[in-house]
């Protein structure tokens, strides 16, 4: 075939047993992490937040590395159905819609069917969903190999007359032994083989346009199979996008060493791991509320006077914050303002006290603030060096673990 001369990188060869120790170290803190993930329970709000936040992060990478201009605000609003774009936006908009139903679709078929062998039909219908209804060129018809070749800039796809047999030959390698999972590697290897599935089809490059889109819509669906959770099926393409210089160049290195994907696997591995660690410290953070929040309750059991209950009330409100000025705890919430609504200062000086003397709150100066790492004392001991570095871990998160401005 003429492929083998004008593409021979494309060789549908895998030899895991060459990746270097520091790559299965990665791949393995990967599973572990998505396993972590997958089994923390957090409250109903939270999650779907959560949900909503990282969804709409993933589909503006999937559409952003190949231009499209829209926020995350905005992307998160067309998933909402909230606001509107300007008319001359709305195709950008439409290719948001058209990743989020092609995804659905590949999630809606996982928990019916659940993993499946992957077939050219699927990944025409992926390409199809991503292009329906945009304005195309006339050689392109979605869901169809292109009969012209076509490429990106310093780089072009297989012959179009070659398209449709190296599609075939991908499916039947994608479902074959190479990525069958060993023991209890399901994640490691679904990892794998999603890279892989992405890489080869950006170099065939079959269709006239969406291949990017398509070849990370095949990352979603081999990540989900494999039991990644669905928080995390898009942080390969956020990567790829928080770093679309190095995803290019990468790309480009693995076809010009002769199709080695060693290189390309460590940079996806690094790149899904520091995201997963990302998400962790956000669901760690809300952990370590939800405990806090448990032992104020337990701190206030037995106590059902009006004192206790806007005691409990504010110290809950503070929680949400770091220092607060004295005079600003009145105004910290609704809920709060209507406790101390015909209160003197002298009431909300005693409560104060009050949960100065139970360490509820600590004190500096003008400067209140919830003592909410008082909770380290119920992490397993360590040495205290592994107590301060846990304390240290603990100001991080409530410095940065809040930052997707979930509520409590």
């Amino acid at each position: 075939m003429k492929y083998i001369q004008t593409h021979p990188w494309i060789k549908f060869a895998l030899n895991t047993a060459t990746f270097p120790a520091r790559l299965w170290l990665s791949l393995g803190e990967a599973r572990s992490k998505c396993d972590h993930l997958a089994g923390v329970p957090l409250r109903p709000k939270i999650a779907e937040l959560l949900h909503q936040v990282y969804l709409a992060k993933g589909l503006l990478a999937t559409a952003a590395i190949e231009g499209n201009t829209l926020t995350e605000e905005q992307v998160r609003a067309r998933i909402e159905g909230k606001g509107t774009l300007p008319k001359s936006q709305e195709y950008l908009g439409k290719e948001i819609d058209n990743v989020l139903s092609a995804v659905n679709e590949i999630l809606d078929t996982i928990e019916a069917e659940g993993p499946i062998p992957i077939t050219t039909t699927q990944i025409r219908n992926y390409n199809r969903l991503i292009l329906k209804g945009l304005e195309l060129e006339e050689h392109v018809i979605p869901g169809e190999y292109s009969k012209v070749q076509v490429g990106v800039p310093d780089y072009k796809g297989v012959s179009p007359l070659e398209s449709d047999a190296l599609m075939e030959k991908l499916c039947n390698w994608l479902n074959g032994e190479d990525f069958k999972a060993k023991q209890d590697d399901a994640i490691v290897y679904g990892i794998i083989k999603s890279v892989v599935a992405h890489i080869y089809l950006a170099w065939i490059h079959p269709f006239g346009d969406g291949n990017g889109r398509t070849a990370r819509l095949l990352e979603v669906r081999f990540l989900l199979e494999a039991g990644v959770p669905y928080a995390a099926i898009h942080l390969l393409s956020n990567h790829y996008n928080k770093t679309r210089t190095d995803y290019y160049r990468r790309l480009a290195e693995a076809s010009k060493n002769g199709g080695d994907l060693t290189n390309f696997f460590q940079y996806a591995a690094t790149g899904f791991l520091d995201l997963l660690r990302e998400q962790l410290r956000t669901v760690k953070f809300q952990q370590w509320q939800i405990a806090w929040e448990s032992y104020v309750y337990e701190n206030f059991r037995g106590m059902d006077t009006v004192a206790a209950r806007r005691q409990r009330i504010l110290v809950l409100a503070m929680s949400q914050r770091d220092a607060i000025s004295k005079g600003e705890l009145r105004r910290l919430t609704p809920e709060v303002a209507e406790c101390y609504a015909n209160k003197t200062a002298k009431t909300l000086s005693r409560d104060i006290n009050a949960l100065l003397k139970m360490e509820l709150i600590t004190e500096s100066g003008q400067n209140v603030r919830a003592n909410s790492e008082i909770i380290l004392a119920f992490l397993p001991r360590a040495r205290a060096g592994d107590l301060e570095s846990k304390h240290q871990e603990a100001l991080r998160l409530r410095s940065e673990g809040g930052q997707l401005e979930l509520p409590l």
